[in-house]
């Protein structure tokens, strides 16, 4: 009973969440009967089709997990993951549908299992703390590291172009899967951290799916853009002095 309000905020965030895209269809409805010429609801495509209800879910999982002490939001992302994997798929992207079903869905389980733990050891308290210096030096490198993986993988596994062609696409693909990762991560050990990983996952989002010519998915990735904006400045706003981490050297 006592966790009863949690599952509220969760269905309130969904209830948010399919209001924002409902008004969103609506409005791209809208200019298709203005503009005829102008096709922005691809019913015909069952990515696309997966890709709505996937969002939907997705932008109440982070608007639920920008409370600290709220667990049930990983629930919601595992939803959204196994969507996501399944739009992926039926794209031809295997890498990033991999990193949904093998590593997002676990990573938000152990999430799960820890925030849950904490609450019932520590009540409702929670402190966000910002990593220590040598962590992030490391996570930033493991982003570059991911990245110029998947930018290697891309070229040679997927795409069988030459290394330097579509690289704008291909970079910014590497950088929305290497953040995504850490932001998951992170997550788990709920640092402040990891919602500098999903502002650069949106940024990263919105400037591929401009190149791409997809304007459903670049107003998705601004409404995340602004979203994981407020979560990361809610968790910045709560994390003290003393748990500044590898910010305290801005401050020198």
């Amino acid at each position: 009973m006592e966790n009863t309000h949690l599952w509220r905020a969760l269905g309130r965030n969904t209830i948010i969440s399919i209001l924002l895209f409902g008004a969103l269809l609506g409005l791209l409805w809208l200019a298709e009967m203005i503009w005829p010429s102008v096709t922005l609801l691809k019913w015909h495509d069952p990515a696309w089709v997966v890709g709505i209800p996937a969002s939907v879910i997705g932008v109440a999982y982070i608007l639920t997990i920008r409370d600290p002490h709220n667990y049930t939001g990983f629930y919601a992302g595992i939803v959204m993951s196994i969507l996501l994997g399944v739009q992926f798929i039926l794209q031809g992207g295997y890498d990033s549908a991999f990193l949904f079903f093998c590593v997002f869905i676990p990573f938000q389980m152990l999430s799960i299992y820890k925030w849950s733990r904490s609450r019932e050891e520590g009540g409702a308290t929670f402190e966000p703390k910002f990593l220590e210096t040598p962590r992030m030096i490391i996570s930033v490198l493991m982003m570059l590291c991911i990245t110029a993986g998947d930018y290697v993988m891309a070229t040679y596994a997927f795409h069988h172009d030459g290394l330097f062609e579509n690289m704008p696409v291909k970079i910014l693909n590497g950088l929305l899967i290497s953040s995504s990762f850490l932001a998951n991560y992170w997550l788990i050990y709920r640092k402040t951290d990891s919602w500098i990983y999903w502002f650069i996952y949106s940024a990263a989002g919105i400037g591929l799916f401009i190149l791409l010519g997809n304007v459903f998915s670049i107003v998705l990735f601004i409404f995340f853009l602004v979203i994981n904006s407020m979560a990361g400045i809610a968790w910045i706003k709560g994390t003290t002095a003393e748990n500044l981490g590898w910010v305290k050297l801005l401050k020198r």
